[in-house]
């Protein structure tokens, strides 16, 4: 039996999200039941209620940073039980059985993953996300959230933790290492922690030196302005990896020209619109100039037990489910620190 419940929409794009009700799918064998606590907002969210990446599928209840508690199992879940601690990041589904999905790279499903929400599950009907009180997920894609961790804090690591987390550990972040993050918002300050923990020497990059405090107490070494032409030309040939986690198109050919022979600059924002380069800006010095997506389930379940033994968790600024909208314009105007989570029982 189908079970009703109560959540935020947006009923067409870039219009104002507002209350509903939704059809959750009867738990399968294979399915967890979750009482929804936590939500997180992602500028993810924004750029799919608003079409800004496209076509989308309405009405949509956003949220894929999801941390909440086990109220039912099928009767063939074997990972968990009622009662327990979980979260569900930016995928419910896969094909799980393409060479990535094997290789538990499921993000990167050759077939397509199924998107938490603005997608369309195997079974034909649309999929929605966590600004809702419930959800039923495969056990498969569900993630223990540690007992280190607040639900509350835990919440963004579903999606801002482990989109940084995920390139940080591919291009070997660690001691030894220069690593600049560009950008200090929701993903950004994830990615500084992250870095810091690691072991590697971390600098940020923002447009200003507004967040420098909050940038060092995150963990950062080092925090250089970008508007300051001065920065690009002190700090040319110095990094081994920078991330950028900013959502605006930026001067590739001068962020390149940070990095050292061999460096890569990895994309985790996603600008709506096309970026130029200079291919000699990755010529010269055989710089990578890379994308990275979230992480597979067993790196996500990784990062959760990493953030969980270094004490790590978001900054987060709790939120009251009719604040949602409000929220998305504080996002675009930056104002907030570091990521707004909903209270889902105010839902």
């Amino acid at each position: 039996m189908t079970t009703t419940v109560a959540a935020y929409a947006a009923p067409a794009a870039k219009a104002p999200l507002e209350r509903t009700t939704i059809e959750r799918r009867e738990v399968g064998e294979f399915d967890v039941l979750i009482d929804i606590k936590y939500a997180g907002i992602c500028h993810s969210d924004i750029h799919q209620a608003r079409e800004g990446w496209g076509e989308a599928i309405f009405p949509m209840v956003p949220g894929h940073e999801i941390a909440g508690v086990v109220e039912a199992v099928g009767s063939g879940v074997t990972k968990f039980a009622v009662g327990d601690k979980v979260g569900v990041g930016c995928m419910v589904d896969s094909c799980r059985e393409c060479e990535n999905c094997a290789a538990g790279l499921e993000q990167y499903c050759l077939k397509g993953n199924v998107g938490t929400y603005n997608a369309v599950g195997k079974d034909g009907e649309p999929t929605y996300g966590g600004y809702a009180e419930k959800i039923v997920v495969d056990e498969a894609f569900t993630l223990r959230i540690p007992d280190g961790i607040a639900l509350d804090e835990a919440a963004p690591l579903l999606c801002a933790g482990i989109t940084t987390y995920s390139p940080l550990k591919h291009w070997n972040a660690g001691p030894g290492k220069k690593v600049a993050v560009v950008g200090l918002g929701g993903l950004g300050h994830m990615g500084v922690k992250l870095a810091h923990a690691l072991g590697a020497e971390v600098t940020v990059l923002s447009q200003s030196l507004r967040k420098q405090e909050d940038g060092l107490k995150l963990g950062a070494d080092h925090y250089y302005a970008t508007s300051d032409e001065a920065t690009f030309k002190e700090l040319a040939g110095t990094f081994d990896l920078i991330v950028s986690t900013v959502s605006a198109p930026l001067n590739l050919d001068a962020y390149l020209s940070l990095l050292k022979t061999d460096g890569a600059f990895v994309n985790v924002g996603a600008p709506e619109e096309p970026v130029a380069l200079n291919l000699f800006s990755v010529i010269a010095g055989r710089k990578t100039l890379a994308g990275s997506g979230i992480g597979g389930i067993r790196e996500t379940q990784e990062m959760l037990d990493f953030c969980a033994e270094h004490g790590l968790g978001a900054e987060i600024e709790l939120i009251r489910a009719d604040q949602i909208n409000e929220a998305y314009e504080r996002v675009l105007a930056s104002d907030v620190r570091y990521r707004f989570v909903i209270d889902t029982s105010t839902i």
